[in-house]
């Protein structure tokens, strides 16, 4: 496809709220950044450019001015000469914007209160909020705002859902097969049961699959096959089950075990939550399986929704527009796909799934209830909870209905040893269904992740080193007057590892440096930069010694870098983003996929990295690590599928001498966290993925290493 496919942010695709400006932070420190990207928009406007990416600066850079501006009229610490004179400069970065946007009269829709933050936005702010050190949660795939943190919703209810309601008389609620039994716990009464719950699935066991009925003659249109794993699901929802949380492993076929399961179960209409990302996906899907139900999108404001149809299917960025009446409809069915997107309950978008959730349970009869995600687990056990909660399994306190009935048949309470095993198998029976590759599709080729070291040697890589050993001496200085400010008589030899983790979460959480420090973020980011061309390079000559390729990166210019440099080697390529309209983005992939001329598909690791099916190549390229290893598996899995014929090779360029290294040994070491509580595995499983937090604990520790016979007394440790 043409070097002008459509740029867009491709990088996380909802931009974390729950920020706070650090200690001490300096507020100088937000101005330069948003002067400097203010003076991008006004050059490339000037230029006559258009594109994408200008507009997300310009909106991006003016919501940032109005949120400065609101705190520094609030915060009541700093003087009125220092207010005044931050305002001043907040107005003078204002004005740029304004006579940018005279030039550009389209712009100024972005400044509406009514305009949409799109992806790619809240990707760039959450950029420019590290740059300036403002801490922002790291680890969330798609955070987020606290509910408790925005003002009201603007709530819009479609005109074609007002005829619906007013045209279906049936659509009122069906109270008659709801079970009215409450569940009374009897012997377990006073135990907490949710904890032991969760620590059933941290201890392991045996694979984490219901017992699923044979396969039955499940009718598919012509044309289409089901696979036996596929069709066993289908009959557990076809013989009565009516709550799943399918964690098939990604590429084993989620979205059609789903659509045919709400056909065998009559659970019409269906709501579909799904990410953005996906959102055509699931519609073209819906046609190919249950082409005889009507499937319509809400996008926006819902103004093209079809009040009528079958299946209704609506992305996590709009919801809060939408809870309202989608809690009223009469819905006898909810699939929410990638469920791990809720995994925090404090987000608006896990607290509206299950305000809807529970309103469909409370006017539906046994309504099917489904959570798709083949990577459940991405912190620890607890990322569980909301989707059980979802299912209607557990409320906040206690399980529920027939999760309870079935942990009171056990006889066993949380004292008993033998109660844990008996626990994770009363919700596996629930509905789990776990299925591996390796068991259930074995047609399906191997597939290895290799580590390809690359060698920064230029001047961008000596400043990477510098500045990782700037970030390294001042850990270590934290450390020693952590040392010197203690007053016990309590002796540890050697390092103090508990101190260790603490300095680490001082130095995460503290932005109170100058300017020119780095931190893991930053450096990240950097690594990322500098590894570009490299990566870029290696996947052009597997572009032309094996075909087609997958290129992933994390960053908007890290994916610049490659896309120029395909552009010089003469190799098309398609781009897929996470700011590309559905359309567009769907042509990316489509050309990918069927033009034997386009080479290479430069994705976003976190717009792509879910529900596109792109494995007609066999051969990645990684170009940066992600934070998680579910992230990274996610994305091997784009190509890893049901289809594919070749051996599949994720080539992960790694910054060989940096924090690089260290980083991808910390994400393969946390990746046992669903083999043990999913898959039976033995394999040792930690309690969270805090990746950034250990990287700084292994920088420190390596360092008090080399010095702790050298310089460091023994360690005086406080007492408990």
């Amino acid at each position: 496809m043409a070097r002008g496919a459509q740029r867009q942010s491709g990088a996380r695709s909802t931009a974390p709220r729950n920020q706070r400006r650090a200690r001490n932070h300096d507020d100088d420190g937000i101005m330069p950044v948003l002067a400097r990207v203010a003076r991008e928009v006004e050059a490339a406007v000037q230029r006559g450019r258009k594109a994408p990416s200008v507009r997300t600066k310009f909106q991006v850079v003016a919501l940032l001015v109005r949120e400065e501006r609101a705190r520094l009229k609030a915060d009541t610490t700093i003087g009125e000469a220092r207010r005044g004179e931050q305002l001043k400069r907040l107005d003078g970065i204002a004005t740029i914007l304004a006579k940018t946007a005279a030039r550009d009269t389209s712009l100024l829709a972005l400044l509406g209160a009514d305009a949409v933050l799109t992806d790619g936005a809240r990707s760039l702010k959450r950029e420019l909020l590290h740059e300036i050190g403002v801490e922002v949660a790291p680890d969330e795939v798609a955070t987020e705002p606290p509910a408790t943190s925005a003002p009201p919703p603007r709530r819009v209810v479609p005109q074609s859902v007002v005829s619906r309601q007013l045209a279906n008389p049936f659509l009122a609620p069906d109270f008659s097969a709801v079970d009215r039994r409450r569940a009374q716990p009897r012997r377990l009464a006073g135990w907490e049961l949710l904890e032991p719950l969760f620590r059933s699935f941290e201890i392991g066991g045996s694979s984490s699959c219901m017992d699923l009925p044979e396969p039955s003659s499940v009718r598919v249109p012509s044309g289409l096959q089901l696979m036996p794993h596929q069709a066993r699901m289908v009959a557990a929802a076809a013989a009565g089950h009516r709550t799943f949380l399918l964690a098939d492993e990604p590429g084993l076929g989620k979205t059609a075990q789903a659509l045919l399961a709400a056909q065998a179960a009559n659970a019409y209409p269906l709501l579909v939550v799904v990410p953005n990302v996906v959102k055509t996906n699931w519609a073209r899907e819906a046609g190919l399986w249950t082409p005889h139900r009507r499937a319509t999108v809400i996008h926006g404001d819902g103004d093209t929704v079809d009040g009528f149809a079958d299946i209704v299917i609506i992305n996590y960025e709009v919801l809060d527009r939408h809870v309202g009446w989608l809690g009223d409809l009469g819905f006898r069915g909810m699939v929410v796909d990638e469920a791990h997107y809720i995994k925090n309950k404090k987000s608006q978008r896990s607290q509206h799934v299950l305000q809807i959730s529970e309103r469909i349970r409370s006017r539906t009869g046994s309504p099917l209830l489904m959570a798709l995600t083949g990577t459940p687990l991405i912190n620890d056990i607890e990322d569980f909870r909301a989707i059980w909660q979802f299912l209607g399994w557990i409320d906040d306190k206690k399980p529920l209905g027939e999760l309870m009935e079935a942990l009171e048949e056990t006889g066993l309470t949380p004292a008993d040893h033998a109660f844990y095993a008996a626990a994770r198998t009363s919700v596996i029976d629930r509905g789990i269904v776990r299925r591996r590759k390796i068991d259930v599709a074995a047609d399906i080729p191997a597939r290895r992740v290799a580590d390809l070291p690359v060698e920064l040697d230029d001047e961008a890589g000596r400043s990477i080193r510098a500045a990782e050993r700037a970030l390294t001496r001042r850990l270590v200085s934290r450390y020693e007057k952590a040392l010197e400010a203690r007053h016990t008589n309590v002796v540890v030899e050697g390092i103090d590892h508990d101190l260790v983790r603490q300095v680490a979460r001082w130095e995460r959480a503290d932005k109170a440096t100058t300017k020119s420090d780095e931190n893991v973020f930053s450096m990240m980011r950097r690594i990322g930069q500098a590894k570009a061309g490299l990566a870029a390079d290696y996947a052009a000559q597997l572009a032309r010694s094996v075909g087609k390729v997958v290129f992933f990166a994390k960053h908007i210019d890290v994916m610049d870098t490659a896309e120029e440099s395909f552009a010089r080697r003469g190799i098309r390529f398609a781009s897929i983003r996470g700011d590309q309209t559905a359309s567009a983005r769907q042509k990316n992939v489509d050309a990918f996929r069927e033009d034997p001329d386009v080479a290479v598909a430069v994705c976003s690791l976190t717009a792509a990295g879910v529900g596109l099916n792109l494995q007609v190549a066999s051969n990645m390229v990684l170009a940066e690590l992600s934070w998680t290893d579910a992230e990274q598996t996610q994305a091997i899995d784009r190509i890893h599928r049901i289809g594919q014929e070749e051996p599949v090779t994720a080539w992960r360029i790694i910054a060989a001498q940096t924090l690089d290294a260290r980083i991808a040994e910390l994400i393969d070491s946390k990746a046992g966290l669903a083999a043990r509580a999913l898959d039976g595995s033995d394999e040792e499983m930690s309690s969270s993925t805090d990746v950034q937090l250990d990287a700084l604990v292994a920088l420190l520790t390596d360092a008090l290493s080399q010095v702790t016979g050298q310089r460091l007394d023994p360690i005086r440790k406080t007492s408990a």
